[in-house]
């Protein structure tokens, strides 16, 4: 009799790296004839990706692990990732923890699982999902580490120095992923900007983009976070420009202090970050720009804080993800005098109420316009479509399967939702 080999359920915190990463586990697993479940408490086998970069990231991972020990007992339990690098023996001790494995052997994961002879059973079938259930976007993992030292980071001591995948390589994989019926490829990296760097000829993230556009095949590609500080003109002249890169930019600002810029290491100022932002504007005035602060750094004043209100509101940012600071072990900024938690949450509602409000203007700037997307998701209201310039759109009676690449009226635009009609491609009809 044939059946399934085994059962796995794959839980990612944090960033695009760690979401790239579980994509490729998940096509593993698929071609070895496991299932990729949808909960936790119906799988065998659960990989948990983790992330440490605050400490409400801990609690999540921990908190999350025991509720999957205490509600599915028999499953093992693998858990990996930055949090799984920096308390690799806290983790271990933890109810349902099978197996803790390292950053630097992420890329066997699945192999080393299939080794202690989880899920071998003979003669089992491939389910009949394709390994794209997964995810609607393919992403494809181009850079690991960083060799920066901001002084509020984690992250470089837990996932080491840049490393770059060739350029053969990944041009190799996104083909191979637009021939499986890929409409939008996600390119991440710790710290992306630096792609290239310590590669043998040297390249970069620009040369590296410039060869994806000479690729055959419709297909886009969405950059995962961005350093301002690696942005030079021609970069942004090409990215306004590109018929493969989608006008939607993740800038990593931080703060709009100079002062605490500087406190921070990160060698920018906000005079320079305005003049980021306009620009790219000036070249594509309907890309979507966005950005993460920073709040309660050691040493922020009213008046800091004023500065980073007045970025947000002045530039042409159309969202802001809004992080409280968060003192990591290790980190310059964790020897510091920390800001009251009183005052750094209610910084932190001004600012994520200033990125509401800008986000609301941005998406009524496109109310009855057409705008290419991907279908991510079924969900009970209707199917949500992500538009190339990064408007979630739900619309109600869509048909389309997850993946497909569509075109889609925004139809209204409220405070907390934009809805849509989908339309046929050649005629713009719905």
């Amino acid at each position: 009799m044939m059946m399934p080999a085994g059962s796995v359920f794959i839980q990612n915190f944090g960033c695009r790296v760690n979401q790239a990463e579980a994509f490729d586990w998940a096509a593993e697993f698929h071609d070895k004839g496991w299932i990729l479940e949808a909960e936790p408490a119906r799988s065998a086998l659960i990989v948990v990706n983790s992330c440490t970069l605050t400490s409400r990231a801990d609690r999540d991972v921990r908190r999350f692990i025991r509720k999957v020990a205490r509600e599915n007992p028999r499953a093992r339990i693998v858990v990996t990732g930055c949090l799984a690098e920096r308390d690799p023996e806290g983790l271990n001790a933890m109810p349902g923890v099978w197996k803790v494995v390292p950053n630097a052997d992420k890329p066997a994961l699945p192999a080393r699982c299939f080794e202690n002879g989880l899920g071998r059973v003979s003669g089992f079938a491939a389910p009949s999902d394709p390994p794209g259930s997964y995810r609607a976007r393919a992403l494809v993992k181009v850079q690991d580490g960083c060799d920066m030292a901001c002084a509020f980071c984690v992250i470089p001591s837990v996932r080491g120095r840049s490393a770059s995948r060739p350029v053969k390589a990944v041009l190799s994989r996104i083909e191979g992923l637009v021939s499986s019926g890929y409409h939008e490829i996600i390119l991440s990296g710790i710290h992306l900007c630096s792609y290239g760097r310590d590669l043998n000829p040297r390249s970069s993230l620009l040369e590296l983009l410039t060869r994806i556009e000479a690729l055959s095949g419709e297909f886009r590609v969405r950059l995962s976070s961005l350093d301002p500080r690696l942005l030079p003109f021609p970069f942004l002249d090409f990215l306004a420009s590109s018929r493969r890169v989608v006008p939607h930019f993740h800038l990593s600002f931080q703060h709009g202090s100079d002062r605490i810029l500087k406190a921070m290491g990160r060698e920018s100022t906000a005079g320079g970050y305005r003049d980021l932002a306009g620009r790219f504007v000036r070249l594509s005035p309907e890309a979507c720009l966005g950005s993460d602060f920073i709040v309660g750094f050691p040493g922020e004043t009213e008046r800091d804080f004023e500065a980073t209100a007045a970025l947000l509101e002045e530039t042409p940012l159309a969202y802001a993800h809004v992080f409280s600071f968060s003192a990591r072990p290790g980190t310059k900024a964790a020897e510091d005098r920390a800001v009251e938690p009183a005052k750094v949450k209610s910084r932190a509602v001004i600012l994520r109420r200033l990125s509401g409000e800008k986000n609301l203007a941005y998406r009524r700037r496109f109310s009855g316009r057409m705008l290419p997307g991907i279908v991510i998701q079924r969900k009970p209201g209707g199917l949500e479509i992500l538009t190339s310039n990064y408007l979630e759109v739900i619309v109600p009676d869509g048909r389309q399967p997850e993946g497909a690449a569509v075109l889609v009226r925004i139809a209204t635009v409220g405070e907390r939702s934009t809805t849509g009609e989908i339309c046929d491609n050649e005629t713009g009809r719905p």
